[in-house]
């Protein structure tokens, strides 16, 4: 079938939108039809080459949708169901899942491949040769046939514009604090970076009980969503941040620390791990180019006081437990999606989105699959 798609031909070069041929679901495979498609951070990563991915390559890895068709062997769902997208499969069955690690499932090898899980193949052609698609998914596209390891079924009355956030940006950061930070009620949480991952972070903070959180980003509007959506406080950057956590806490410091910011390096890490006192948790929640492998840090600091410096994959989110407990959160008002989203852009405004997003101007920006 055809479907309108966003491909990254090169790196450096923008999204060009374009007609593709998609091929029917195989073997395990589902076709979805997609309805909205979040502008995540990573995918930039995959422009500007801080993440290597294969090209070409369809964009986009949070998104949900209406399930078209189903190949041989699917039992998990059928056509009509709507689902959301999670950009980690989950089989369910390797080791990592079999320990409540569904996050590190062993079918992650194939994301920066972009090659099907089925047979390595590929089900998208364009222009006389095949495209690989961002973790798998390819959400930037009307259409797209993925693993049925990716599908999780949700309610049929969530929104799907809603529900495309929480297949990465929006479970990632919501984890960030309430998985890997383990915030306990009472706790002070710092969170540096306030886009679509810091937002949820902050959220995930308020509703583990943390007494404090506070908030940390250059852009004032985004200072201003943070206090809307559960932060405390709110500053401009981690040195103004370390004072007001010492008086907040009588010198304590902070028991988590969260870096969400849009591009990580290594000098972050040290004053990061600087704004948690003893026992502390920093968890890295950002991506950094591939590459860079230094970064200075206090390691005395994790002798004499026994920090921790915490890495993260998908919040330490099992997708198909936490997506559907995440959007129940919602229904109930006590997860705020509707307020993350600042603009909505059609699939051939997607570098408009991308510059908002580089420019600051987004939480979250989605683009919404007309029909």
């Amino acid at each position: 079938m055809r479907s309108r798609a966003a491909i990254m031909w090169k790196t450096g070069q923008p999204w060009i939108v374009e007609e593709v041929d998609l091929d029917p679901p195989q073997a395990r495979e589902v076709l979805v039809r997609l309805a909205a498609s979040g502008l995540c951070h990573s995918d930039d990563h995959a422009r500007t080459g801080d993440m290597p991915m294969a090209l070409p390559v369809v964009g986009g890895h949070e998104g949900a949708g209406v399930v078209e068709e189903v190949g041989p062997g699917v039992s998990a769902v059928q056509p009509g169901d709507h689902v959301v997208l999670s950009f980690i499969p989950s089989c369910g069955r390797c080791a990592a899942c079999a320990t409540g690690h569904q996050n590190l499932c062993d079918l992650g090898q194939f994301l920066m491949t972009g090659k099907m899980i089925a047979d390595g193949g590929h089900r998208v052609h364009v222009r006389d040769t095949t495209a690989s698609t961002m973790s798998l998914l390819g959400t930037f596209s009307e259409y797209a046939v993925v693993h049925e390891t990716s599908v999780v079924k949700i309610d049929d009355d969530i929104p799907l514009e809603i529900a495309a956030l929480v297949g990465c940006g929006v479970t990632t950061g919501w984890g960030s604090a309430v998985h890997v930070g383990q915030v306990r009620p009472g706790e002070t949480v710092v969170v540096v970076g306030a886009g679509g991952l810091g937002i949820s972070a902050v959220q995930g903070a308020r509703l583990a009980g943390a007494e404090q959180v506070i908030a940390v980003d250059p852009v004032a509007f985004k200072r201003e969503a943070a206090l809307k959506l559960g932060a405390s406080e709110a500053v401009a950057s981690m040195a103004e941040a370390q004072p007001l956590v010492a008086d907040r806490t009588r010198g304590r410091m902070a028991e988590v620390a969260i870096l969400t910011v849009g591009v990580a390096h290594g000098d972050m890490i040290g004053p990061l791990l600087a704004l948690v006192g003893k026992n502390g948790r920093a968890v890295i929640t950002a991506v950094t180019p591939h590459h860079e492998h230094t970064a200075e840090l206090p390691l005395m600091e994790f002798t004499l006081y026994q920090k921790q410096l915490l890495g993260n994959t998908f919040g330490g989110a099992n997708p198909h437990a936490d997506i559907p407990k995440l959007l129940r959160l919602y229904q109930r008002g006590l997860l705020d999606l509707d307020s993350m989203i600042t603009s909505r852009y059609s699939l051939d405004q997607i570098n408009d989105g991308y510059a908002d997003l580089l420019a600051g101007r987004n939480i979250r920006g989605l683009i919404v699959h007309e029909r």
